[in-house]
């Protein structure tokens, strides 16, 4: 019976459904796996270049950097910028929230009193009364708290796995490479080569937009912050350029302290904080993001704006962290597939 019987064909098909089938379903048992091996293989992807960079300078006489070298260094710097930023940050937080704790009673009743000058509130309450009935108290709230505390020991362990994992990735990068371009025929092996370089620059492209969108909002938060005479301006700018390399949730929850900050002073002032950061997002979701990505990934600004909306769909702010290089990966696949429908 050879394959041109149609009952050969039939049986090649169920059975390339059946292996089709359970690859999806094993893919979906092990999708926390996948993602997190996706996300180092981006992050080894992003920074090849630059080790490659690194590796090239000379370590002993003419000898070249070992390759482990390049990488230790990229990832020793990576480390001192955020034990830096941790300096700068934590201890004014601190301070910050103790005196915001201390102030919170006086804040309490404060609106408590503007309510029921205004016949919203019928009497007043006092701290316990006002947590007990808070939408989230009790049990619930330190449920959310453990699931909080929870969830951030998981993303630590998390961060820790990529970081190990994209160093053995970017460690053995050129026999990754060969052994994929080995895959397929001689005739197509330069083909295949020069599309893994341009999705390695397309992803170090986005790594680049990404730093520089956040040096951006980080700068004009701190310039309008200064302006509007808000306290810890730098550090809250800080904070606003560390929450833009989180798209969607990111800049909102930077806003957070920047306006409990201004209501310490008076709630005009947070009002216009919270006026500041609004206005300054709508430009960076609008304007900057769509650019910057266009330019650094060569993305159109369009597909950069329907990959967020359906990365954050499918899988929230990861999603949204990884649509746009994946959309650059699809883009150099496309242009390989129908290198016809590319050029058009």
């Amino acid at each position: 019976m050879t394959r041109d019987d149609p009952r050969a064909l039939i049986r090649y098909a169920l059975t390339g459904l059946v292996v089709t089938l359970a690859l999806a379903w094993g893919f979906f048992l092990a999708r926390s796996v996948v993602l997190l091996i996706y996300i180092s293989a981006l992050a080894a992807i992003g920074l090849a270049p630059l080790v490659a960079v690194i590796a090239r300078q000379p370590f002993y006489g003419r000898r070249p950097m070992p390759r482990w070298g390049a990488i230790l260094i990229i990832y020793l710097c990576l480390l001192a910028v955020l034990v830096g930023l941790g300096i700068l940050v934590i201890p004014p937080l601190v301070s910050q929230a103790r005196d915001l704790w201390a102030a919170l009673p006086d804040m309490l009743q404060r609106a408590q009193q503007w309510l029921l000058d205004r016949g919203l509130l019928a009497r007043e309450l006092s701290m316990r009364e006002a947590i007990a009935q808070a939408p989230v108290g009790g049990t619930d709230a330190v449920s959310a708290l453990v699931a909080a505390i929870w969830g951030f020991i998981g993303g630590i362990f998390g961060l820790v796995a990529i970081l190990i994992l994209a160093f053995y990735l970017l460690l053995d990068a050129d026999n990754l490479v060969r052994t994929f371009v080995r895959l397929f025929p001689p005739a197509e092996r330069p083909r295949v080569e020069d599309a893994c370089h341009r999705v390695s620059g397309k992803v170090s492209g986005w790594l680049g937009g990404q730093l520089l969108l956040a040096m951006i909002i980080g700068g004009t938060a701190a310039l309008g912050l200064f302006l509007m005479g808000v306290p810890y301006f730098y550090v809250l700018a800080l904070i606003a350029g560390v929450g833009e390399m989180i798209p969607i949730v990111g800049p909102l929850l930077a806003a957070v302290p920047a306006v409990a900050v201004g209501f310490s002073v008076s709630p005009a002032l947070a009002l216009g904080v919270a006026v500041f950061f609004f206005l300054q997002q709508q430009v960076e979701n609008h304007v900057l993001v769509p650019k910057v990505m266009a330019r650094q990934v060569g993305v159109s600004a369009a597909a950069v704006i329907i990959a967020l909306l359906v990365g954050g769909a499918l899988l929230g702010v990861v999603g949204a962290i990884l649509a746009v290089p994946t959309v650059a990966i699809l883009q150099v696949l496309f242009a390989e597939l129908a290198p016809d429908a590319a050029r058009e």
